[in-house]
């Protein structure tokens, strides 16, 4: 990367003790990458690889896949049109547990930085704490019960949020509690509390929570984990997943 970065005469990523993130030119390469990427696939698929079939069973974490995978998806299918992609989303341990039941022959799972490596890493990103624009004062004070808008249980951005609390002894409550991505976006949006999202996640009409009041959530990552017996199209797959995404420094 730094041998990139010299050759462009462009910072690519701005580092610091506990974290990284790609500037706004580390975007930009990586945006044009991820699409020079997919369009070799699909070329390579259509001159060499046209009979692949086959079914795909794919479990991934629901905000994940709405902000990040309907792309490369869509550039799979329509490098492989005989493969049927059937992909569900779900809470991460809930898709660990069915995986291990065979259920997927692929998943994507959040998980910890320094964390149980399981899997291939596609994925690294901050989280913060966000709440609806311009609503930011109704929870800064470190007095008031901080109302919290999550996933049920076992949300690993639920747990992380409140491991965060707890650890500086931020009294907080669950103030709204949604199965799914736009029902706790609606909630926040009404004001009801704070939800925890990936940074580049974060919605216009929200605003980003900082300061001593708000303790800091570090990173997450997203990794691949892959059955260990896999039919062809599953692993023609994974491997565009895997190229598609990777953001690895």
């Amino acid at each position: 990367m730094k041998r990139l970065e010299d050759t462009l005469g462009r910072r690519l990523i701005e580092r610091s003790p506990r974290s990284f993130r790609l500037t706004n030119e580390g975007e930009i390469l990586a945006a044009h990458g991820r699409r020079i990427v997919a369009l070799a696939d699909e070329l390579v698929a259509k001159l060499v690889e046209p009979t692949v079939s086959g079914l795909v069973r794919l479990g991934t974490p629901e905000d994940f896949a709405t902000a990040h995978l309907s792309g490369v998806l869509a550039a799979f299918s329509a490098a492989h049109p005989n493969v049927a992609l059937e992909v569900t989303t779900d809470l991460t341990l809930n898709l660990i547990e069915r995986f291990g039941a065979g259920e997927f022959d692929l998943v994507l799972i959040k998980r910890e930085p320094l964390g149980p490596s399981e899997g291939v890493r596609v994925w690294h990103e901050a989280l913060v704490w966000a709440c609806a624009a311009h609503r930011e004062h109704l929870f800064t004070d470190a007095g008031n019960d901080l109302p919290l808008v999550v996933s049920p249980r076992p949300c690993v951005y639920r747990k992380r949020a409140i491991r965060a609390l707890d650890q500086v002894g931020r009294r907080w409550r669950v103030a709204y509690t949604s199965t799914s991505l736009a029902g706790s976006q609606a909630a926040v949006r009404a004001g009801l509390g704070v939800t925890v999202l990936p940074k580049d996640m974060v919605p216009a009409d929200f605003s980003v929570l900082e300061g001593p009041t708000m303790p800091d959530l570090s990173a997450t990552e997203i990794a691949l984990m892959a059955a260990a017996s896999l039919p062809v199209p599953a692993a023609k797959l994974a491997e565009h997943i895997v190229t598609s995404l990777e953001r690895g420094v």
